[in-house]
C-alpha cells in the first residue's frame, strides 16, 4: 500500500503534463531562487535516476527548483553515496518518497548484457548483471534493476533510526524515452 498517494500523484500529474508540453513546466523563476536561497529546500520527493541525457527528472515531471532531490548514476545503481543520499534526503529534508527511475534503451543495462564494459564502468554493469540475473530481454532487465534498487533501499533503511519506514514510500518506474511516459511498477 502507498502511504503517500497524493506525492505519487504529483508526479504523475507532472509527467502527464510533461509528455503534452513543448517546454518544461516547472518554477525556475528568479522568485523561487531566491526564496530556496533564503529558507532552504524543502523537495517533496527523491529520485534516484540514471545519469542518460535524456533523462530529466525535472522535466519528466514538471517539477521546478526546490521540488526534487536528483540523485542520477548511470544505471540508477546503488552504493554507499546514493545510499547516504537517500538518507540525507530523508531524514533531514523530511522527503516522503523515494522513486528508482530506471528506462528505456539504457545504455548501462545494454552494456551489462553485452558482457561490455571495462575500467570503472565495470562496477555498474557488474551491479546490474547482479539484479538481472539470467535475463537477457532490455526491457524485462530494466525493470529488473530498477525493482534490484528498490528492494535494496527498502533493506537498508528498513530499521532506520532517523527515517522512519511507516511513513516512506519506496517505489519504482520506468521512463519511455520515445514517448516520454513514465510507467509505474
Amino acid at each position: 500500500m502507498i502511504k503517500n498517494q497524493d506525492l505519487v500523484d504529483r508526479l504523475s500529474a507532472g509527467n502527464r503534463q510533461y509528455v503534452t508540453a513543448a517546454r518544461s513546466g516547472g518554477d525556475v523563476s528568479p522568485a523561487i531562487r531566491r526564496r530556496t536561497a533564503a529558507e532552504g529546500q524543502h523537495p517533496y520527493a527523491i529520485v534516484i535516476a540514471c545519469s542518460d541525457s535524456r533523462v530529466i527528472p525535472e522535466s519528466i515531471f514538471s517539477a521546478g527548483i526546490g521540488e526534487l532531490f536528483v540523485i542520477r548514476v548511470a544505471g540508477n545503481v546503488l552504493d554507499k553515496h546514493q545510499l547516504g543520499s537517500i538518507e540525507y534526503a530523508a531524514a533531514h529534508l523530511h522527503c516522503k518518497l523515494v522513486l528508482v527511475l530506471g528506462h528505456t534503451g539504457c545504455g548501462a543495462v545494454s552494456a551489462a548484457l553485452t558482457g561490455g564494459g571495462d575500467g570503472f564502468i565495470r562496477y555498474i554493469t557488474d551491479e546490474i548483471l547482479s539484479a538481472i540475473g539470467e535475463e537477457r530481454d532490455p526491457d524485462a532487465a530494466c525493470c529488473l534493476n530498477v525493482g534490484h534498487a528498490v528492494d535494496t533501499i527498502r533493506r537498508e533503511f528498513a530499521d532506520h533510526p532517523e527515517i522512519p519506514s511507516a511513513d516512506l514510500d519506496i517505489l519504482g518506474a520506468v521512463y519511455d524515452v520515445a514517448s516520454g511516459e513514465v510507467r509505474w511498477l
